[in-house]
């Protein structure tokens, strides 16, 4: 099997090698490429040469000049005001190649300030046929400090990013347009040594030489860009142009045609004005990029795709792919580095398709190997009585069949140790698997994140009490686990304690016996939950036997009082006895709606719907109003200009004020003052309840908001209420992702704040 294992990745290596070799090279991956090479110069924008400045003939200047073409002599009084300010050189964006029949003084004028400034550069174009060109006037050229062409390619999908460094008529084709500008100052440099004003006598075939990819400059707009129609009213100050390269063309709708630049910010569009200043800007920083040859694109591409083709024969599958896609990843960043490093830019496409191939292709030839070889190893397991003699066929995956078969048979080799170890492991409580002694041996996940909350580990052979240390059992306060002294391999052991943590645990431990080995299966159950049911229930029904049935029973000895040694019994009961039943029942009643409405809010969830607090607080003082004017109590509040929207339960919202209202009221002194406001803190809205109380001591403010909780000084005064009305209160503001809180000094009252967030009307 090996041998033909090395056989097939020769074969395929040798396909992908040829096939890599192939679309390497020239219009093979084009959009693909393209692709990459836009995402390569977004990252490598260079900032915009502060040097280059653009003149544009855009809408503004078309309202209030007129339709185009304009008069030449206002493009002389612009160069003449341009010139003024002693510019690097000026490009005229403009095709000047036919007379002014209707102002055809304004030519001489042109031709005058283009002489004068020496520093204008005109366009040349490509005339009908390969063999001629569109020039300038002749009084144009000859006034014209140099010529340049103002030709941009398109590529397959139509966008702009490459320009002909030369380009025209041989054997002299004109440099672009933009790098003629920098010749203007610089004529010594080697490609300006030499310039064409005129067009060959004799038909020359036109070339193009020296592609470049353009570096698109940084910012949004990356150059200084000035009106048309305020440089040639003077509103732009001649010395704004000092020292600068000047283009100026159009950019307005039906003046030219928007250039789509795919490797700009935003696969933005410009106008060849706006391209021009990012070519000239590109060439004077040294930015711009050509393409790698194509025997250089060859390599490039050959060589992680044979690194990769390696790394499967030598490695392992995992360490395989991850080769594959580092090395797709390096083809990737060397990509997208060449610009910057080498002023390069190679098409890595063929590379990444290649090793995008190579991991799947040769996965599926490792497969075929491996199903060979299970069909192989099966044959032969079942020779040795393992596994089903006679499978019956079933769907699904070959490989996946093979497997299976295998796995039959090795799993009937490890079923117990597999079937122990497996129900072990997913019991949701606490379990451990112990020697004897008490040594650990095995321990499932829930153990060993119980062990974790503890601050402890677990391992293999540990003793069980280093894990319940400190655990004690429930009365006799005894270890839950003694280390001197382990428990006989004869019962079962049940035992209740507490753990470090407080945490109530039940401790089961179970006596094993497999294949002559003993131990413990010892199981923790976490209890505290029901431990704490039943307290809540003792503490219901405590207040339910006691606390309720109370006022009923005084009510009915009073009457039976009354009936039986009443020294004026008659059939119609007295009017004091009228009021003390009234009150009994009232504040009986009382303890019962207040218990259902705490039950109530804390089993129930909340069904939220926008409410306005403003108009809950009213609601809540009109509800009060009685209570407050039997104490002579004056309630004190301010509406809200502003509406205060929060999501929750009306009826609930409205009943804690109501608590708080009226707790303010029995609190507070006679013929007192509670105030209520509401206010915005953050992004939350703030209920503030104020009494004019004897105020909560720091002690009972902490176990205020408790159930069935009152102050020390009220336990024996006659004021009514059991407690419940502030635990309502704190459930209320947790159910609605608030809080309450208090804030009281001794002799200066108290006064109570419900948080509550904030929602919109419109929610």
């Amino acid at each position: 099997m090996q041998r033909s294992l090395s056989l097939e990745w020769l074969c395929m290596a040798t396909a992908l090698l040829a096939l890599t070799l192939w679309l390497s090279g020239p219009q093979q991956l084009v959009r693909a490429n393209l692709w990459l090479q836009d995402l390569s110069l977004r990252l490598h924008q260079p900032p915009a040469s502060p040097d280059v400045v653009l003149v544009l003939v855009e809408e503004r200047s078309l309202a209030s000049i007129g339709r185009w073409p304009w008069r030449r002599a206002l493009h002389a009084h612009v160069i003449q005001h341009i010139s003024a300010g002693q510019p690097q050189s000026i490009g005229l964006d403009f095709l000047l190649a036919e007379p002014d029949l209707d102002f055809p003084e304004d030519d001489l004028v042109l031709a005058e300030s283009m002489a004068h400034s020496g520093r204008v550069v005109l366009p040349v174009v490509r005339g009908l046929d390969e063999h001629s060109a569109t020039l300038p006037l002749p009084l144009f050229t000859q006034a014209a400090a140099r010529l340049g062409h103002v030709h941009v390619p398109l590529d397959e999908d139509g966008g702009v990013r490459r320009f002909y460094a030369r380009e025209g008529l041989d054997p002299q084709p004109w440099l672009y347009l933009g790098l003629s500008m920098l010749c203007v100052t610089a004529p010594e440099q080697p490609d300006c040594q030499t310039t064409q004003h005129k067009a060959p006598a004799e038909p020359a075939p036109w070339q193009r030489q020296g592609l470049t990819h353009i570096a698109l400059a940084q910012g949004q707009p990356p150059f200084a860009m000035y009106a048309y129609i305020d440089v040639l009213r003077g509103q732009i100050p001649a010395s704004a142009f000092r020292n600068k390269h000047v283009v100026i063309g159009t950019a307005a709708a039906g003046l030219g045609t928007a250039l789509a630049t795919p490797s700009g910010p935003d696969t933005a569009s410009a106008y060849h004005a706006q391209l021009l200043s990012h070519i000239l800007s590109g060439a004077q920083q040294n930015q711009h990029t050509t393409s790698a040859s194509p025997w250089a694109n060859r390599w490039l591409n050959m060589v992680p795709v044979a690194l990769g083709l390696v790394a499967l024969w030598v490695l392992g599958p995992s360490a395989a792919l991850l080769t594959c896609a580092g090395l797709a990843l390096l083809t990737l960043l060397v990509h997208m580095a060449a610009p910057a490093l080498w002023h390069t830019s190679f098409s890595p496409a063929a590379a990444l398709l290649a090793l995008t191939l190579a991991y799947p292709l040769w996965s599926w030839r490792r497969l075929n190997a491996a199903a060979r070889f299970l069909n192989q190893e099966m044959q032969g397991l079942r020779l040795q009585g393992l596994g089903t003699p006679n499978p019956a066929p079933i769907s699904g995956d070959f490989l996946q069949h093979r497997i299976a078969a295998v796995e039959q048979a090795s799993q009937q080799l490890r079923q117990l140790h597999q079937l122990v170890t497996e129900t072990l492991l997913q019991l949701p409580s606490p379990t451990l698997a112990c020697n004897p002694q008490g040594a650990i041996v095995l321990a499932n996940s829930a153990a060993h994140r119980y062990a974790h909350s503890l601050g402890r580990t677990l391992q293999v052979q540990q003793p069980i009490t280093d894990l319940l240390e400190g655990a004690m059992e429930r009365g006799s306060l005894l270890p839950l686990w003694d280390r001197n002294a382990p428990p006989p391999l004869t019962q079962t052991i049940q035992r209740e304690g507490m753990d470090v943590r407080q945490n109530s645990l039940l401790m089961l431990a179970q006596p094993f016996s497999v294949a002559g080995e003993t131990g413990w299966l010892v199981s923790l159950v976490d209890i505290s939950a029901l431990r704490q049911a039943m307290a809540q229930r003792d503490q219901a029904m405590h207040f339910i036997s006691h606390d309720i049935r109370a006022p009923i029973s005084a009510i009915l000895t009073v009457i039976e009082m009354e009936q039986h040694f009443g020294e004026h019994c008659s059939d119609t009961l007295s009017t004091p006895l009228l009021e003390r039943i009234q009150r009994y029942a009232r504040s009986g009643l009382a303890l019962a709606d207040d218990f259902v409405h705490l039950a109530r809010a804390q089993n129930t969830t909340v069904q939220r719907a926008p409410v306005e607090l403003g108009a809950i607080i009213d609601q809540a003082l009109d509800d009060t109003w009685a209570a407050a004017h039997e104490r002579l109590v004056e309630l004190d509040w301010m509406p809200q200009e502003e509406e205060a929207w929060v999501l929750g339960d009306a009826s609930m919202l409205r009943r804690a004020c109501v608590n708080l209202l009226s707790n303010a009221i029995k609190y507070g002194p006679i013929e007192g003052t509670v105030s209520c406001s509401l206010a915005l803190e953050g992004s939350d809205w703030c209920i503030t309840v104020r009494d004019q109380g004897e105020g909560i001591s720091p002690s009972e403010q902490e176990r205020l908001f408790a159930p069935f909780t009152r102050q020390a000084q009220h336990e024996s005064s006659s004021t009514p209420g059991i407690g419940l009305g502030l635990a309502y209160v704190h459930t209320v503001a947790v159910q609605h992702d608030g809080s309450i809180r208090v804030h009281s000094a001794a002799g200066h009252g108290t006064s109570f704040t419900l948080r509550l967030p904030q929602a919109s009307a419109a929610a």
